[in-house]
């Protein structure tokens, strides 16, 4: 099963790293969030990935050609034509198969996903979906188990944000009541992590001004056709620097809650 990982945005509320690379390309310890989210994919048998690229994609592009040299130990003997001889691997190998596409500088969400249909065999009814730039712990299994079960067209994820910030209210007085927000108080957020049957081709068209959120997805949820799976585990999206100094931290302290690989 084809796994579509949306890897074009600007990322421009991380201004501070996106000016130099694209968002799926910030890392979490010494890889990028994007090979963190393949792990992910790859940990529950799900190797085959597209990628839709548009912002500084060469990068991404670059990334892949590279892979082995970026991934493990290497020698390069530069008196012999630059000779590069890689080295054992450690922990899983990564047997994925990654195909790259040229999506579009400025293509919102949907005109990015049309644009990697032709990547998507005709025999293949389901494909998955997420964006480059959140982890999560979600039994990837067990989504696609929950999809075919209701069998409708998009299966859409639903998850709690973290919160960040405590609650104030206000007493008749003028004293306040200061609390801080539970995750039970939070309304659940589309966290990504789709299951989408190929029909919703059809609801999509090839401009770059075509989002999918907004538009198609509305749609198709007033057709009955998007059910939520709801994930009360752990998620998180790397919105701002403050979320990848926070990832990063967890990686770094051993407790990366997304890391369910060796």
């Amino acid at each position: 099963m084809k796994v579509v990982i949306m890897c074009g945005g600007v990322g421009s509320r991380m201004k501070e790293e996106t000016e130099f690379r694209p968002k799926p390309m910030v890392k979490i310890g010494e890889q990028p969030i994007l090979w963190h989210i393949m792990k992910h994919y790859g940990h529950y048998g799900f190797k085959e990935f597209i990628l839709a690229l548009g912002y500084k994609g060469e990068m991404i592009r670059d990334y892949f050609i590279h892979y082995q040299l970026h991934t493990h130990d290497f020698t390069i003997d530069l008196a012999n034509g630059s000779k590069i001889d890689v080295h054992g691997y450690r922990g899983e190998r990564d047997d994925w198969k990654v195909t790259l596409v040229d999506t579009g500088l400025n293509a919102l969400k949907g005109a990015r996903l049309k644009r990697i249909e032709p990547f998507i065999p005709p025999e293949d009814d389901l494909f998955m979906m997420t964006y480059g730039d959140g982890v999560c712990d979600i039994d990837l299994t067990g989504h696609l188990e929950f999809h075919r079960n209701h069998g409708k067209m998009v299966t859409v994820t639903g998850v709690i944000p973290s919160m960040r910030f405590g609650e104030i209210r206000s007493r008749r007085d003028g004293s306040v009541v200061f609390r801080e927000k539970e995750r039970s108080q939070a309304a659940m957020i589309n966290g990504g992590y789709y299951v989408i049957h190929r029909g919703v081709f059809d609801y999509i068209e090839d401009r770059d001004e075509q989002d999918f959120e907004y538009g198609p997805l509305e749609q198709l949820s007033d057709q009955g056709e998007v059910r939520m799976r709801r994930h009360e585990g752990f998620w998180h999206c790397m919105d701002h620097v403050r979320d990848m100094e926070a990832l990063n931290k967890m990686w770094a302290d051993g407790e990366a809650p997304w890391k369910l690989w060796r």
